[in-house]
């Protein structure tokens, strides 16, 4: 062993194609998570009845803070048994379905999962307390999905009400938007826990407190927040991004986290209509901090900015505006989810594909708003009553065309660069012109 790390020496070669065993004997007091699920590890707590209360959280921390494992992102098992002994008495909610349980002669109680698709290590969980059970079936693109939720059995009532209001509606939406359920096999489930949440795959663990927003609050400021839980929405969005489509590199969880947070504006359309989710995503700039490039140095176990939630998600939607086409971006999603599923993928995967199916070249809008903290502007100037416009940015080369119109006037589209372009607007003025900086995330300058 070399500080967190173990070696392994097997006394043969083990050639390419063969498959071969070995049992790891661990043992210790695990980590106790210092602020779930950021900073994490293991919660030891007990519900409002006393009782134990017990869950894991570890992304970026690593699964190896409890299990000995293989701790990088870029690969996976492809299925998995779990199997957890508890005192008698408790439960144990872990991923995928409920082979069986055993009464151990030692006062403990064994419970064995099985997961049958791949898993990200970090989403294998541990959930421990005085657990009652509910379920349900959605009827989804894929057939019948059973949902099964995990609960304290003083909040059972409010489970009821919060999950049946907000699970089947997710669903529905995110089915319609990315394709079906990726672990229909394995279930969906909910588990409540003494954190705020977890994507845990087709686990997903809950501790919003059976309320709407993020604790009760809008993060986007707009109002549409409070109209859902946003544990529920969020963290299952990661089923479809995270979860079923991985980044090979803790570097690029914007795959993850982008795409998720750009999926609650797409939960508030599919609710309360185009306008309402184009209001929400523009209502989450007001996090953004530009403080860091989003995507972050590969092979060190390194996330980017916190803007990869809200600054990923608005580019995601301005491209959306580029494209134009909404039934062919939905069609993009969707062939994302189809095209890698169950994969892990490099950055140049997604953004290779939304080109080649887009038929448009993002590759440095991607570079721009990824790559740098800064955004770009739209700079124009008129010469001889001409309008002229360009962009500044830190991509040399940067393209990105432009939504830009004369006041109430219908929004054209005007592919500009770094160098200064003439732009066909004759009635143009300093005093009627307007760009699209509702959808587009810019810095304008008009000289």
């Amino acid at each position: 062993r070399d500080a967190n790390a173990v070696f392994i020496t097997f006394p043969n070669t083990i050639k390419s194609g063969i498959k071969e065993a070995f049992t790891v004997y661990y043992s210790g007091n695990p980590r106790v998570a210092k602020r779930a699920p950021w900073d994490g590890g293991f919660v030891f707590t007990q519900d409002n009845e006393g009782k134990p209360w017990v869950a894991t959280a570890c992304q970026g921390l690593g699964a190896s803070v409890w299990w000995p494992t293989k701790d990088h992102q870029a690969d996976e098992v492809d299925s998995m048994l779990i199997s957890i002994s508890v005192p008698k008495g408790l439960v144990d909610a872990s991923n995928g379905r409920l082979r069986k349980i055993t009464e151990l002669a030692d006062g403990y109680t064994r419970f064995d999962w099985i997961v049958k698709n791949p898993i990200n290590n970090y989403d294998v969980e541990a959930n421990i307390g005085n657990y009652v059970h509910f379920e349900d079936v959605f009827n989804g693109e894929n057939g019948k999905l059973t949902l099964d939720f995990w609960v304290l059995p003083q909040d059972l009532d409010k489970a009821k009400k919060q999950f049946g209001e907000n699970v089947k509606p997710m669903l529905t939406a995110f089915e319609h938007w990315f394709g079906p359920y990726p672990f229909y096999e394995d279930g969906y489930k909910l588990i409540e826990a003494p954190h705020l949440g977890m994507e845990h795959q087709s686990g997903v663990a809950y501790g919003n407190h059976f309320q709407n927003g993020y604790l009760g609050r809008d993060l986007s400021g707009t109002g549409w927040g409070l109209k859902w839980d946003f544990i529920i929405i969020h963290e299952s969005g990661h089923e479809w991004f995270g979860n079923n489509i991985t980044s090979k590199d803790l570097g690029d969880m914007w795959i993850h986290e982008s795409f998720t947070n750009y999926s609650e504006s797409l939960f508030v359309e599919q609710q309360y209509g185009k306008q309402a989710g184009l209001e929400y995503t523009h209502g989450n700039r007001r996090t953004i901090q530009n403080d860091a490039p989003i995507v972050a140095p590969y092979n060190v176990n390194k996330e980017g900015s916190g803007d990869m939630y809200p600054k990923g998600g608005i580019m995601l939607n301005m491209i959306r505006t580029i494209i134009n086409n909404d039934e062919k971006w939905r069609e993009i999603l969707r062939g994302l989810n189809k095209t890698f599923y169950h994969k892990m993928v490099t950055y140049d995967d997604i953004v290779g594909y939304v080109n080649q199916q887009s038929g448009v070249d993002f590759s440095p809008v991607f570079d721009q708003y990824l790559h740098y903290k800064n955004i770009p502007t739209l700079e124009f100037r008129f010469q001889d009553k001409q309008l002229l416009g360009r962009w500044i940015s830190d991509v040399n080369g940067f393209t990105m065309p432009a939504r830009i119109r004369v006041k109430n006037g219908e929004y054209q589209f005007f592919k500009l660069g770094t160098s200064f372009s003439p732009i066909n607007l004759p009635s143009a003025t300093k005093e009627n012109l307007e760009i699209d900086t509702f959808n587009y995330y810019i810095g304008v300058l008009i000289d």
